[in-house]
């Protein structure tokens, strides 16, 4: 290996004249003058490396879905098909928020070995736990054993939900970048629909909730083979290169290699001169230099970590667990007779947020991300202070509890549900943004748990109407938050995200 002084430079590759930007007075390689045409790929080749990640967050998903049927099975004495069925709400809430803890704890290891592992690694062992989890669940002859279940699958939704973004965003080209994130909170509702229709078909077998979590092992393993196949993240092994953790010619080989996959034939030649663009725009912001504890909360490290864990915070503490809590009785007094079926009105709103994330997907990269969060995040002000006054004092016409709560569940799949976590995976810099996603996932479990836990005292405390308008007003602080701090990140490299935004 050849020592630091052998090394080659990057930081002057790719300069063409003089940049039509600076930073500190110091000319701006590639940031600004970079051409993005040369970013060529073929459209089959792209679709790989975003589909098999994308099964982690589908199976996530389906975890709801089934979830929500399983715990009617599971309590049922005819049905159940086991003798501890007469479980107290303590128990039914640890079968329920089981994987939610595993989640947190997922975070938390992510936070220390995401950088060592890789994305793809990362997304190879959260494909282990997923089969090893369900299968504990399904099979569990006792209470102890399926809360153990839950919290090993748990751990699978921590590792997928913090790497299948990372991995996503550093393989896909800048033109489609958005657009395939966001596709994969599309894949995450497609799985709670799966997972209410398939629980509805099975609520009724003996045992059915066996089979509810079972049934995810064969995507778990699809997710593990295709993982496999794909090559590592061509910019996770740049920046390993340039930290001086392997050999540089070899990784920058390896990641040429890798782009040349995830591009297909349409990259034609080009792979080598993007690769050293890459190395160059890496050197130019100080990829070199590993990020410490510490400096991840200074200067534009801190920066990235309150857009992204500030997005994944608001997306939570605006209320949306709290919402759809209430759809069952919202419909109801609406006089919709499938109301009394908590599985169909689940999949009624799940059809409304996969359209609407179906939405995103097609306008995300050529509308940007902060008119989505605007937009989208208005309407559910708007929606939240109905939804308040419908339950202080117009509790005798429902169609507006109904309307506020479509278009609740609408705005939100337009904004903070996709686009959370599109911002999060683009924000941080690749030398930080294994550790600084963990923190923000972290923080987005943590207040998912916070919100759920607490829903019920304060429901009881302050009554429907004032907690729907304490929502709105959060509501309208996340909208202060998007307007002065969410950049615009559309069309730009990672690289210049980091260059140009932070």
């Amino acid at each position: 290996m050849a020592s630091d002084s052998q090394q080659p430079t990057f930081s002057s590759l790719g300069k063409v004249g003089k940049s039509s930007g600076e930073i500190g007075g110091v000319e701006e390689p590639l940031i600004n003058g970079r051409v993005h045409g040369s970013e060529n790929y073929s459209v089959v080749a792209a679709i790989l490396p975003f589909l098999f990640p994308a099964l982690g967050g589908l199976l996530y998903g389906y975890d709801i879905g089934a979830t929500s049927c399983a715990t009617i099975s599971i309590e049922s004495a005819t049905l159940s098909g086991i003798s501890w069925y007469n479980l107290s709400s303590v128990e039914i809430g640890l079968i329920t928020s089981g994987s939610l803890y595993g989640a947190l704890t997922g975070s938390v290891l992510a936070f220390n070995v995401a950088d060592f592992l890789g994305r793809r690694r990362e997304l190879l062992a959260a494909a282990l736990l997923y089969p090893v989890g369900a299968l504990i669940t399904a099979v569990a002859p006792d209470f102890p054993i399926m809360v153990i279940g839950r919290f090993v699958f748990g751990i699978g939704i921590g590792l997928a939900m913090h790497a299948a973004p990372m991995y996503i965003a550093e393989t896909a080209p800048s033109k489609i970048r958005g657009r395939l994130i966001s596709l994969e909170e599309f894949f995450f509702v497609l799985g709670m629909i799966g997972g209410y229709g398939i629980g509805s078909l099975l609520v009724d077998t003996v045992a059915g909730w066996r089979y509810m979590y079972g049934a995810s092992t064969p995507l778990a393993l699809i997710m593990g083979i295709g993982m496999w196949w794909l090559p590592a993240s061509p910019r996770w092994l740049l920046l390993r290169a340039i930290q001086g953790k392997g050999n540089m010619q070899e990784l920058r080989e390896t990641a040429v290699g890798s782009l040349y996959r995830l591009r297909g034939p349409a990259i034609g030649d080009s792979a080598p001169e993007q690769v050293d663009e890459i190395l160059a725009e890496l050197s130019y912001v100080g990829d070199e230099k590993e990020a410490t504890l510490s400096e991840m909360f200074k200067g534009k490290c801190l920066k990235a970590l309150t857009i992204g864990a500030g997005l994944l915070l608001f997306q939570q503490i605006t209320g949306q667990p709290s919402v759809l809590y209430y759809s069952g009785s919202i419909l109801q007094s609406a006089g919709f007779s499938a109301a009394s079926d908590a599985t169909r009105v689940s999949i009624l709103l799940g059809l409304l947020k996969l359209i609407m994330t179906g939405v995103v997907v097609l306008v995300v990269d050529k509308l940007g991300r902060r008119p989505l969060l605007l937009g989208g995040v208005s309407g559910m002000v708007i929606s939240l202070f109905l939804l308040g006054s419908y339950y202080l004092f117009l509790d005798d016409e429902p169609v507006v509890a109904v309307v506020a709560l479509l278009l609740y569940v609408g705005c939100y799949q337009l904004s903070f549900g996709p686009i959370g976590w599109l911002m999060v995976s683009e924000i941080f810099p690749l030398r930080l943004r294994g550790r600084g996603l963990s923190i923000a996932v972290l923080v987005n479990f943590g207040a998912n748990a916070l919100v759920t836990f607490a829903f019920s005292p304060l429901k009881a405390l302050l009554g429907d109407a004032i907690l729907f308008y304490i929502f709105g007003a959060i509501a309208v602080a996340s909208l202060h938050f998007i307007f002065f701090v969410i950049p615009e990140t559309k069309g730009l490299t990672l690289e210049e995200v980091e260059a140009k935004c932070l």
